[in-house]
């Protein structure tokens, strides 16, 4: 194909380069993932970004039912006084929170907020169901919608109404609720590096940016291709700060009343906004193949007059991937031709494209080609399959590692808020820091160079010494970057 046929190709794709915010808009549509809804903030998940994010769902219960966490449902409608009684955290949600007054033509007697997460209505049926020791600890999680009232949003990323998980336990300790929240944010890590090949930074949140009502929270950050950092998952201990308030309390094993220790995590379908970002390049989207929903397209190609028994050789070779569990589809629609089709799924992201033509059949292989490099591998018919799936897992493991060089590239250390700023303006990206634990050199930070500390990661590159604000000896090395 012509460099002039792929200009034009790609014209309806703004570049990355060009401008970043535009290119994932264009992307969006373009590869037909979702649509605006008439409701300011929301949107509708056509089948594509719907199936990324049921694939999601199906990693993750796998891994939460097999830690013993059970699936429950719980009311979209919250009253009013449940939020009232834990103050902290009705501060934290109250500007985001759309109340419900009338129902049935007439007016309630008790305000209702629509579900921006779900503590208070859980914590309000744990002081139910737990009475001793012997019902903790309670692990359960819930698949749901939220809505939190956005000002600004921007599809997948941030949106009035999104899907998620949010994972609810009570145990008997602190200790054992400690390491609850530690083994989902590990749960978390290993998903979204394994299965959606984005590497992430573990860390804890300061106290500013912890979730409301929390003691602790914990975070993983990823890097999107334009240096902003997207939160793509939290775990949250949450003491007996909930239980207090509603009065989740347990027969401990002498026989005392006492509280439960609680916690929750989460993450959101702001994951497919992950994907896209990290992934994505100026041809459009690039998709994991663990989570896509065609991993693979088959082509035939050659004259019409040598098309049958290509065609045929296809849908064998179709059905023996889809024996082995790889989603799979063929493409043998006459009236496109190969050259638009191969444009076509490259834009679609779909990770492995196959081609079979006249001279393969005679030869008795078929091609691979790689959405990632464009290499093209010839490979046998008779062991196809398992070319195929060495393929795909080469495919993750080139996208992650795409990833973290990306992010290597684009990660520094600094001293001063002098040097934080220019490395925003220059490289972009996140920056290592020392800080000393002073709200006011945070909230200095974020004024004068729209950065936020993403977390004080478990593993920094490096320790600082002083606070890149005050110059005073640094508590805590802090990564810093601007956020989605």
């Amino acid at each position: 194909m012509s460099k002039d046929n792929e200009k034009q190709f790609v014209k309806e794709i703004t570049p990355q380069g060009e401008d970043f915010s535009r290119w994932y808009i264009d992307v969006i549509k373009k590869a037909d993932l979702m649509s605006y809804s008439p409701v300011r903030g929301c949107i509708v998940f056509k089948p594509d970004s719907y199936e990324i994010w049921e694939l999601c769902q199906r990693e993750l219960d796998a891994r939460f039912k097999e830690t013993g966490h059970r699936n429950a449902y719980f009311p979209l409608f919250i009253p009013e006084s449940f939020f009232q009684k834990e103050k902290e955290h009705v501060e934290g949600f109250n500007p985001e929170l759309p109340w419900v007054t009338e129902a049935g033509g007439e007016k309630l007697e008790e305000r209702l907020a629509i579900r921006p997460t779900s503590e208070t209505m859980i914590g309000h049926m744990y002081s139910e169901w737990i009475n001793s020791y012997r019902d903790l600890p309670l692990l359960i999680n819930q698949w749901a919608n939220v809505v939190r009232w956005e000002k600004r949003t921007q599809p997948f990323l941030r949106t009035s109404e999104f899907l998620w998980q949010e994972g609810h336990t009570a145990h008997e300790d602190e200790a054992d609720a400690r390491r609850e929240t530690m083994q989902m944010l590990d749960i978390y890590t290993e998903f979204v590096e394994n299965i959606l090949a984005i590497p992430v930074i573990k860390g804890q949140k300061t106290p500013s940016e912890k979730f409301a009502g929390a003691v602790d929270t914990y975070s993983i950050e990823a890097m999107m291709k334009d240096g902003k950092a997207v939160q793509a998952g939290t775990s949250h201990y949450l003491g007996t700060n909930f239980a207090v308030a509603f009065d989740i309390k347990y027969l401990n094993r002498e026989n005392e009343h006492t509280y439960a220790h609680t916690t929750s995590w989460g993450v959101s379908t702001r994951l497919i906004g992950a994907i896209i970002m990290v992934h994505g390049d100026d041809r459009g989207l690039v998709l994991p193949p663990k989570v896509a929903p065609t991993q693979a397209v088959m082509i035939p190609i050659g004259p019409p007059k040598l098309r049958e028994p290509v065609v045929a050789r296809v849908h064998e070779l179709h059905a023996e991937l889809k024996k082995v569990g790889i989603r799979v589809k063929v493409d043998d629609d006459p009236n496109q031709s190969p050259g638009w089709k191969f444009n076509e799924y490259e834009m679609r992201g779909i990770p492995l494209r196959i081609e079979l033509g006249p001279r393969d059949m005679e030869n008795g292989q078929v091609v691979l080609v790689s959405r990632v490099t464009g290499e093209k591998k010839v490979v046998s018919q008779d062991n196809f399959v398992q070319e195929v799936q060495a393929m795909l897992a080469e495919i993750h493991q080139q996208m992650y590692d795409k990833a973290l060089q990306f992010r290597e590239e684009h990660f520094s250390d600094v001293d001063t808020l002098d040097q934080l700023q220019g490395f925003l303006e220059e490289t972009k990206g996140f920056a290592l820091a020392g800080w000393c634990g002073s709200e006011a050199c945070e909230a200095q930070v974020k004024e004068e160079t729209g950065a936020t500390s993403r977390n004080i990661p478990f593993e920094p590159a490096k320790k600082k010494e002083k606070c890149l604000v005050c110059g005073e000896d640094a508590k805590h090395t802090v990564v810093f970057g601007r956020a989605y």
